[in-house]
């Protein structure tokens, strides 16, 4: 797996970008992968990402954006407005997660 530089810090990515690692992950990492995709940060975002790495600690995989919308309590349409064109993909990739299943 490749091993990139981002926020000053060695990370493992996979063939598309996404972090391997868990533990990797921090905010400063989280806000130059989202500058990367072209998505500025509010607290709404954060709250979606803080719950998306809480729901893959016990769920022990990617939610979905069906999933944020009924666990997390963020509509689909919401998900669109804050991470444009697909959201379940960007949302996982800003939280240093692996892409949900079923995403292309």
């Amino acid at each position: 797996m490749p091993v990139i530089e981002i926020a000053g810090k060695q990370i493992n990515v996979n063939e598309e970008g996404f972090l391997t690692k868990y533990e990797e992950w921090d905010e400063e990492v989280a806000k130059t992968l989202a500058m990367q995709i072209e998505v500025e940060m509010t607290p709404k975002h954060w709250e979606i990402i803080k719950f998306l790495r809480e729901d893959f600690k016990v769920q022990g995989e990617t939610a979905t954006s069906r999933r944020v919308q009924t666990v997390g309590g963020v509509p689909v349409k919401e998900q669109f407005e804050l991470f444009p064109k697909k959201p379940a993909k960007k949302m996982a990739y800003i939280a240093g997660l692996p892409k949900p299943k079923g995403c292309v």
